[in-house]
This record gives C-alpha cells, sequence and structure tokens, in this order.
C-alpha cells in the first residue's frame, strides 16, 4: 500500500439511498460523485492507449492485445489483416476526437476466428387464431484481435 494516496481521506461524505425499498433508512457512505463505488485504484489496462472503433454499424472500445467479435467480415480469412475505422483515441491525457486527424489512423486487426454467436429462439402467437410460430437464427460472427493502434499525426 506505499506509493499510493489514501483516497479515503479525500471522498465526501454523502447520504445514501437503500440499496433495496424495504431496507433500512438512508445511511452515511463514503461516495464519489454522489455513486457509491467503493475504493478503488487504475489499473494498468486503464492507462494503456485505447481507441474507439466502428464496425458492422456498432462502436467498440479496443487496445492492444484485445479479442473483439464483430459481424462476419466475409472477405477475410483466419490470419488476414484487417483495417478499422477510427472514432477516437485516447493516449494518456491527450485525447483526439477531431474527424480530420482520425482520417488517417486505421486501428490493425488480425482476424482470429469465424463462428456462429448463441442461438436466439423467436416465438410468435396470435390468441384465439391458432396462429403459432417458432423460428431460430445464428449469427455469424468474427474474432479479431487488435494488433496496432498508430497515434494521431500531432496538429
Amino acid at each position: 500500500m506505499q506509493g499510493r494516496p489514501l483516497l479515503s481521506n479525500y471522498l465526501p461524505l454523502r447520504w445514501e439511498r437503500p440499496s433495496s425499498p424495504h431496507g433500512s433508512g438512508p445511511r452515511l457512505a463514503r461516495t464519489v460523485g454522489g455513486w457509491r463505488q467503493g475504493l478503488r485504484f487504475p489499473s494498468e489496462r486503464e492507462f494503456r492507449v485505447y481507441a474507439i472503433v466502428r464496425t458492422g454499424g456498432r462502436q467498440q472500445k479496443v487496445s492492444v492485445g484485445d479479442v473483439i467479435e464483430v459481424d462476419r467480415i466475409s472477405d477475410s480469412k483466419v490470419g488476414d489483416t484487417v483495417e478499422l475505422s477510427t472514432l477516437l483515441v485516447v493516449d494518456g491525457d491527450a485525447v483526439t476526437s477531431d474527424p480530420w486527424v482520425l482520417a488517417g489512423v486505421k486501428v490493425q486487426a488480425e482476424v482470429v476466428d469465424h463462428h456462429k454467436g448463441d442461438k436466439i429462439r423467436i416465438q410468435k402467437y396470435k390468441n384465439k387464431t391458432g396462429y403459432k410460430k417458432r423460428i431460430g437464427h445464428r449469427q455469424l460472427h468474427t474474432a479479431l484481435k487488435v494488433t496496432d493502434i498508430p497515434a494521431p499525426a500531432k496538429k
């Protein structure tokens, strides 16, 4: 515990609502920003570089070494390298969100696997008509391992 500041001395005291409606009344708790979060020190992972990328109509937070699951990329084979468009890059305290700067920044990822997701079961039913229908669906996914997040160019 040496080298770390004792945060409990700096946290304000606030009233907190009970977790259940049948619990005891409000109690005094040390909180950060009004919500009970407990004492938590940032890990090394939180100080690394990360990026927000867009793929398949969704946005995901990635850092180097992460394996993410995206919609199937049909024209890629296992071992291929793909580029993902970047919306935001955080490098320590430097946050880059300018689209002109990020136009040249592409996150590099390697295709690890192609697989199917969990089965989704869809049931339809209409009352008094005898209409029943049951179908299922399994989405096709591609697993990507992020290999490189290039630093954005300085302005």
